[in-house]
């Protein structure tokens, strides 16, 4: 449930719209074709976690079969993916409060959901765990009702705008399955990339499981056919129901659907239905990032003090960093609050797209290492390794270039890119006598054996 809430989030709910918008119909190729890399990942995730569960996740492996520099290249990235990831969910929660409360000042509902869930998180995992499956199946509730009305919608005809028919000849009538050209389509890759962040949540609530050997084969396995059921088949509905042009950024394309059949109270509905989708992915992130900062600090890759636990096993100073940084977006939607979710989004697509690399490169370390003998592969793989390994790096790369071609938000995160890096270098070069003396004295991660490393 915690993957596939990370996964579900407010890159489908809210993303859609000006996706349907931009590209048309062939947004589903577009979803279909990510998917499958997104589900590689988390294959490749899962039979590393087969070999070695562990909560401190991909930055382990990546320590355990590249090299400390990995191990603290992907950790940072994966830090940024969700400080950027959390600061737009902070806002994209505040956004839609105001729908009920159209006078408030944006940043008093960023504030207060904050509070919320770093509450939640400081509590005990066991709390975490109970809210963010409620949240998911919220939102998976939600989307079943949604197809189901759907499916309905399309079998009885029923129009849902005047003079549009409904049915599969939609896809096709106006414009065709690529109304704006195949440039359109390559445009939004990037944002289906974020909407699929979180799928290798997975690999990181795994080192909390109590049977992880027998339970990740299966919660891998239906990360893969439910994003099939839910982004593909989703998008499939919403192209037979109305033209694209008729979806916008502006709002949900399944709001957009319901108002017009005149489903009453179905905004404020959907409304709470979103805000639960920005908290989940707030709560997930404060989740992960506790757990890979304290990874990080207790190999020295950052400061000691992160690497603190509570009683209730909690590493509180991660999270507590975390909160603060969401705390930064708060303050953005003060500011600036047209560019702040624009931006933020961006930048997160950066970190997941470093870290899924991370993954492959690890993973293709790993397939070496088992090739050559040194450790057994376990029975629970990732197909066509290592040629898949290649080709989900070089697709991600593609995307990351992308981005240039994506007006002015676009160049900022390209130039951007130099100054990630030289921050990255500048704090390898801080802590590496720590990293170095810690490794000395023994203490890297795949020596220990306790239950919370």
């Amino acid at each position: 449930m915690i993957a596939i809430g990370g996964a579900i989030g407010s890159g489908l709910f809210l993303g859609a719209g000006g996706r349907l918008n931009s590209a048309g119909p062939a947004l589903m190729l577009v979803y279909a074709v990510a998917g499958v890399f997104a589900f590689l990942v988390v294959r490749a995730m899962g039979e590393m976690v087969m070999h070695r569960p562990t909560s401190g996740s991909f930055v382990s492996y990546s320590r355990e079969f590249i090299g400390e520099k990995a191990a603290f290249f992907a950790g940072w990235m994966y830090f940024l993916n969700w400080a950027c990831s959390g600061m737009a969910d902070v806002t994209a929660a505040a956004v839609y409060v105001k729908f009920f409360y159209p006078n408030i000042a944006q940043w008093i509902p960023a504030l207060i959901a904050l509070a919320v869930v770093l509450a939640v998180n400081l509590v005990s995992v066991k709390i975490f765990g109970e809210l963010e499956f409620w949240f998911a199946a919220i939102k998976v509730v939600t989307l079943v009702a949604f197809m189901v009305i759907a499916i309905v919608v399309l079998i009885r005809r029923t129009q849902v705008a005047p003079g549009f028919a409904t049915g599969p000849q939609l896809i096709f009538e106006h414009g065709g399955f690529f109304p704006a050209g195949l440039f359109a389509v390559l445009m939004i890759l990037q944002g289906v990339v974020f909407a699929y962040a979180g799928v290798e949540m997975v690999g990181v609530a795994a080192g909390e499981t109590d049977n992880p050997r027998k339970v990740i084969p299966k919660a891998v396995n239906s990360v893969g056919w439910r994003i099939a059921i839910f982004y593909v088949g989703s998008v499939l509905l919403l192209v037979m129901l109305l033209p694209t042009s008729m979806y916008s950024s502006a709002g949900s394309p399944f709001v957009t659907v319901l108002s017009k059949l005149g489903i009453p109270a179905v905004a404020g509905i959907m409304n709470i239905v979103l805000i639960t989708a920005a908290l989940s992915s707030v709560n997930s992130g404060l989740y992960a990032t506790g757990r890979v900062l304290r990874s990080l600090a207790f190999n020295g890759s950052a400061p000691r003090v992160l690497g603190k636990m509570s009683r209730h096993g909690v590493p509180y100073a991660g999270v507590l960093l975390t909160g603060f940084i969401y705390l930064i977006g708060v303050f953005l939607n003060l500011k600036l609050p047209h560019d702040a979710f624009e931006i933020t989004i961006e930048f997160s697509a950066v970190g997941i797209i470093g870290m899924w690399c991370m993954i492959m490169i690890a993973h293709l370390a790993f397939y070496r290492a088992t090739q050559a003998g040194l450790l057994p592969r376990p029975e629970f793989r990732m197909p066509w390794a290592p040629y898949s390994n290649y080709v989900t790096v070089a697709f991600l790369i593609f995307v990351l270039a992308m981005t240039w071609f994506n007006g002015k938000t676009g160049r900022f995160i390209i130039y951007s890119l130099p100054v990630i890096v030289l921050l990255l270098v500048a704090g390898w070069f801080a802590c590496r006598k720590g990293v170095e003396r810690i490794r000395q004295e023994g203490g890297a991660h795949h020596h220990s054996h306790s239950p919370l490393e």
